[in-house]
Order: C-alpha cells, then sequence, then structure tokens
C-alpha cells in the first residue's frame, strides 16, 4: 500500500517517523511539503518526497492531509484532478468535518482522524470517524494507525471532544510532568532523574488502567494508605482544586470549537 502525508509539521513527521519505527518500508512512503529542508530530513531515511502536491497523490492509495484547518480547501483543489477514484483521503485537520470534505472531493471514501504526537513512539490515541468508506478500507485505516499506538471509532459528533481530550491531552499530562519534575529538583533529584523518574511513573500508572480496565481510584487506593504520605499529598491537590483546575481546563480548551 502507498501512502502519501501532505505535510511535514509537527503530525505528518510523528506519523511517518512512526510508520518507520514499525518497519514500513520507506518507499512506501510519500511525504510532500513546501519545506525543502523538512523534506530533506525524510529523504535520508528513503522516504519518496516532493513539493508537488499533485505528483505525490497520483499513485497513493491512501492519502493522509496533516495541514492546517485553513489550507485543507486550497490543497485539495490543488491535487484533485489527479486523485484516483479508489483512493483513501484521511484528514487529521482539527474542526474540518467529514461535511465539510465531502463538498470539496465529492462522494468517496473519507475519514476524519485526531491522532497525536505519540505516534512517533508508537504510543498514540488515534480517534476515527468515516464516511462512504468499505469495511474493507475501514479496516485498512485501522491497520495503519494501529502501527503508530491504539485506535477507537468514534460517532464524528465526538471528534472535537476527541481532540481536547486524546490530542491536548499530551499537553495537559507534559504540564503535569513538568511541574512533578520541578518539585523532584526541589527534593535533591536531577533534572534528567527527576523527569526520567515522572515520566516512568506516569507511564506505569498508565499502563495500569490501560492493561487492568480499572478504575483510577482502585488504584489510588492501593497506594493510599490511613495517615499516609499519599493520601496527604492527595488532599494537598484537591485543596489547591487540582481536578477542578484539569476539569476547567479541558472544557476551555472544548469551548474554543463552540465560537
Amino acid at each position: 500500500m502507498n501512502i502519501t502525508v501532505i505535510g511535514s509539521g509537527n503530525i505528518g513527521s510523528a506519523l511517518v517517523n512512526g510508520l518507520l519505527r514499525r518497519g514500513i518500508s520507506p518507499e512506501n512512503i510519500t511525504m510532500a511539503d513546501i519545506n525543502r529542508e523538512a523534506l530533506a530530513v525524510f529523504a535520508s531515511k528513503g522516504v519518496i518526497v516532493t513539493q508537488d502536491n499533485v505528483e505525490a497523490v497520483k499513485s497513493a492509495d491512501m492519502i493522509v492531509l496533516c495541514v492546517k484547518p485553513y489550507l485543507v480547501q486550497p490543497v485539495i483543489e490543488g491535487f484533485l484532478p489527479a486523485l484516483s477514484a479508489q483512493a483513501v483521503l484521511i484528514s487529521v485537520a482539527a474542526g474540518i468535518t467529514l461535511e465539510q470534505l465531502s463538498r470539496l472531493i465529492g462522494k468517496r471514501a473519507l475519514f476524519r482522524v485526531i491522532p497525536n504526537t505519540a505516534m512517533a513512539v508508537n504510543q498514540s490515541m488515534t480517534c476515527i470517524a468515516a464516511e462512504n468508506a468499505s469495511p474493507e478500507q475501514e479496516k485498512a485505516v485501522l491497520d495503519l494507525f494501529g502501527l503508530v499506538g491504539k485506535t477507537a471509532v468514534i460517532d464524528e459528533s465526538l471528534m472535537n471532544a476527541a481532540t481536547v481530550i486524546a490530542s491536548c491531552g499530551t499537553a495537559f499530562a507534559l504540564r503535569y510532568l513538568r511541574a512533578a519534575t520541578v518539585a523532584g529538583i526541589e527534593l535533591g533529584f536531577r533534572p534528567d532523574l527527576a523527569v526520567g523518574m515522572v515520566a516512568q511513573t506516569m507511564s506505569g500508572a498508565a499502563a495500569l488502567i490501560a492493561e487492568s480496565g480499572c478504575h483510577p481510584e482502585q488504584e489510588i487506593d492501593k497506594v493510599t494508605t490511613p495517615k499516609g504520605i499519599t493520601i496527604k499529598g492527595l488532599n494537598e491537590l484537591e485543596h489547591a482544586g487540582f481536578s477542578s483546575a484539569v476539569i476547567k481546563g479541558i472544557l476551555a480548551a472544548y469551548s474554543v470549537f463552540e465560537k
């Protein structure tokens, strides 16, 4: 299968790096962008690169559109005449609906996808909504993004919420990592050791929930003893509004879609 990625920004780069990491042949990946320097990085890895979107889509089975939302229309209109009837279009542009894509490209297999930058290390949470797609095409897209993390098929009405939880959520989680690292430094650890300790602790905590299916509070209870140090820290976090701040931050991010 030939995959074309249009856009070499953070998301496009993360996808290609994740695919290469999983052993996908670079000869099956084409990356298109106007940025010569960005393309040179991927050319050195064996990826086919071009500044011509029309050339990039000619032999593509899947086109992953990794451009800013305001560029979606001009980019699609630019390569549309060269698009084969069987090609599947996948958009990762936040806020661009399947209906909008359909108006631009006509009735064909379309996918709206929200991944995150952890694709680069094969740990993305990718949410997918489809239109006019066959079961085989849906499976192909799930398989593609399954190479770079976990996937979930959701109703398109939840896609903006998925953007906030699974895409913006990376930044929210990393802000906790940064804060805990700063605390660790104050307690005496070197910065590199502190960040490594916190990152591994977060990874382990997430794995406990992902693999067990337990509610987070069940795992919290296992390390929270009466009059212990964990409950003291948890209560101080809540007194300072930790849970409320997280919820308010997520809802504030979502409100951008409603303007």
